[in-house]
């Protein structure tokens, strides 16, 4: 529901932005003088940082050591997104829309906010009370975008920035540019924690802190909020009756909390987080503001999303993370009560969420308005961050799957293909004749430019995850892995691929060494009739039977050695020893038209070659809701350097109910031996010294 009185941060930037400009006057010099006696981080021992693994190689979040995450991360700067659909967006994101953007920030005051506070600017503070966010969120951009590569101008203006925002950090450790010097009585009273924005600033810092942390090591920023948390926060503040209440009232600094918790080991940050999800009843508010705020009682008493959009995905994420860390299971069930709450009766078909403007708030279950849709370009963003987290928990596809239905949608659509205007809504229905424009250069409110640039910066690391088992493969593009499994051993895989404009996906494995592991390859819930064959034979989903999308929603290639002559299973199909072999097949089926297009199928045997059309009835295409209908081609090629190459399906298997694991019968397309001649390049050929390409077993998959 939605609440009249209860003010949007627009509604409450009017009535709160003061006009100010003390830092003029006369008496500003004395109060001025007097503050800036405490200002700039003061020599201290730094706190200890986790270094495994090392800051280079710990993802979006650092789930190495997180005892309930069924996937780990894989880090932004493993994976190249290379020409196809999101490479020119991401390209654009970094050589303008993070440039332009760190500009406007510069010149509406953003940054003189902070110089203000050590005399280095006489200006009186401009923007509304989260304006300090609109830097930090800037600088996550920018730690993303550094984390794939260096960019020493983006990197020398950052570090200014930084160095700045340091410097006007209080002696106590607190830091922020609104409720200072005329307004220091003001900090953290009840009624600021409200509508304020202190613990959502810092909570920005910190996560921005962290990835430019990530992408440099430079760890200046990231102590500033560690002092925030640890000297100011911590002594003051607390569930005990010694210490002052906290309120959110914008969630955010949950989530930044644990991810700080990942990188310190400081249990008191974890401890802290659960707090704020928790809520005080020492400090009490109507019910309407609790619906609103999405914070202040319990999250576990929560059994539907209401109330501003941000606020309840960003709820969810600290939720999402809570549990993550410490497996509480009544965080999981409400987790998945809202989840299904979400997807029935509060998304729209482009990931969208937030159906009124009043409030930016939740409507009713199944009011999803086009014309009037609020859909703010940050919500969709809290969508898919709270959907990563839960594909982490469990490996399950449907959580992906919303991931990719916002990407492409909901958030996409909120940057210019210039990447200098920025829909702040984004309604399904739009007419211009109005006057108004949908898209802008700049907002007061300007949290969702930088939110968009962090997300696309930040893409690489949600194409794949690792678990015990091997490698998911969550989001299709043309792109390079390359890393390694969970016991160190290298890995590569190449996609090729039209996506999302073509169904076909080529994907090609180079381990850098035998090795045995399970390749997951989501089936989008759109893919109506998938169908996976091998040589024109059926592997899983026959020609009559379509493979069924199993509650994981992944299918499941075993890769790896065996011992000559073992046994990995039944309903094999073996190659002769020795020699070449290649094998392909198609994963195919059917769109709702029952239109399709032919592919070509490539077999090579004893060094013969022969190309062959793939019957008509596994030609046909698949719809692609949403986008269009993309034809259903594509392929799975991996090249091994085992002496066995065994490849077979299955779903995944339920963490939680393991009886449920359907297995597909194996099949072995060929045994190879090692070539002391070759080895694999970075497109899995064989070159130089290891392995020869005349003996490497492939196979090709169309998906769709």
């Amino acid at each position: 529901m939605s609440v009249k009185k209860e003010c949007s941060r627009r509604k409450f930037v009017a009535s709160a932005m003061s006009a100010s400009a003390i830092s003029v006057l006369p008496s500003a010099q004395k109060l001025l003088s007097g503050f800036a006696g405490g200002l700039g981080a003061r020599a201290q021992d730094s706190a200890a940082l986790t270094v495994s693994p090392s800051w280079r190689d710990q993802g979006i979040l650092n789930l190495a050591k997180s005892p309930y995450a069924k996937l780990r991360s894989v880090p932004v700067h493993a994976v190249t997104i290379e020409a196809g659909f999101w490479s020119p967006r991401r390209e654009t994101n970094v050589t303008s829309s993070i440039p332009s953007m760190g500009k406007l920030l510069e010149v509406n005051g953003r940054m003189s906010n902070f110089r203000r506070l050590t005399g280095k600017s006489a200006a009186a503070q401009r923007g509304p009370v989260y304006s300090d966010s609109d830097i930090y969120k800037w600088i996550e951009a920018a730690g993303f975008a550094l984390q794939s590569g260096e960019r020493p101008e983006l990197r020398a203006v950052v570090d200014k920035d930084i160095h700045e925002i340091v410097a006007a950090q209080q002696a106590d450790g607190y830091l922020n540019t609104y409720y200072v010097l005329e307004r220091a009585a003001q900090r953290m009273e009840p009624k600021t924690q409200q509508h304020g924005h202190e613990l959502y600033n810092i909570g920005h810092l910190l996560q921005g802190a962290i990835a430019y942390y990530r992408a440099t090591g430079d760890r200046t920023l990231l102590d500033a909020g560690i002092r925030f948390v640890n000297e100011f926060l911590l002594p003051n503040f607390g569930p005990v009756a010694d210490k002052k209440p906290l309120f959110s009232g914008h969630p955010e600094m949950e989530l930044a909390l644990i991810e700080l918790y990942r990188l310190t080991g400081d249990k008191r940050h974890l401890e802290l987080a659960g707090y704020l999800l928790t809520g005080d009843s020492r400090i009490q508010l109507k019910p309407e503001n609790y619906v609103y705020h999405f914070c202040g009682i319990p999250f576990t008493s929560r059994t539907h999303l209401e109330g501003h959009a941000v606020r309840a995905m960003y709820a969810c994420c600290g939720a999402a993370d809570y549990y993550l860390e410490t497996g509480d299971r009544t965080y999981w069930k409400t987790l998945n009560v809202l989840w299904k709450d979400l997807v029935s009766a509060q998304m729209y078909v482009t990931g969208g969420v937030g159906a009124r403007s009043d409030g930016e708030a939740f409507g009713d279950p199944y009011e999803l308005p086009n014309a009037t849709a609020y859909g703010e370009s940050c919500a969709a963003i809290g969508n898919m961050m709270w959907n990563w987290r839960m594909l982490a928990a469990t490996g399950e596809a449907k959580f992906a799957d919303v991931i990719e239905r916002a990407l492409y949608n909901g958030i996409n659509s909120g940057m210019s293909l210039n990447g200098t205007l920025y829909c702040y809504r984004n309604p399904l229905a739009f007419d211009p004749s109005g006057g108004d424009k949908i898209r802008n250069e700049w907002y007061d409110t300007t949290c969702c430019p930088p939110n968009l640039e962090r997300t696309l910066a930040s893409l690489p690391g949600y194409f794949y995850n690792t678990s015990s088992e091997g490698v998911y493969v969550h989001l299709y593009d043309n792109s390079l892995l390359d890393w390694h499994l969970e016991n160190a051993s290298g890995l590569r895989i190449r996609q090729k691929t039209n996506y999302p404009w073509d169904g076909g996906v080529e994907i090609t494995v180079a381990p850098a060494e035998p090795a045995e592991f399970t390749l997951f390859l989501r089936i989008p819930g759109w893919a109506d009739n998938a169908r996976i064959a091998v040589n024109g034979k059926s592997v899983a989903g026959a020609d009559s039977a379509p493979l069924v999308r199993g509650r994981h929603g992944y299918h499941a290639i075993q890769y790896g050695a065996a011992s000559v002559g073992g046994q990995r299973g039944g309903g094999r199909e073996q190659w002769p020893r020795g020699g070449a072999a290649r094998a392909a097949g198609v994963l195919h089926g059917a769109n709702r038209s029952g239109r399709g297009r032919g592919v070509e199928r490539r077999g090579a045997r004893s060094g013969r070659e022969e190309r062959r059309a793939i019957p008509g009835e596994i030609r046909e295409g698949f719809a692609r809701r949403g986008l269009g209908s993309p034809a259903s081609r594509g392929r799975i090629r991996g090249i091994s350097r085992s002496r066995q190459l065994v490849f077979f399906a299955q779903r995944a298997a339920a963490e939680i109910a393991p009886d449920t694991t359907d297995v597909y019968p194996l099949l072995c397309l060929g045994e190879q031996g090692p070539d002391p001649d070759a080895s694999l390049d970075a497109d899995g050929q064989g070159v130089s010294s290891s392995w020869s390409s005349k003996r490497a077993t492939s196979w090709e998959l169309v998906f769709r």
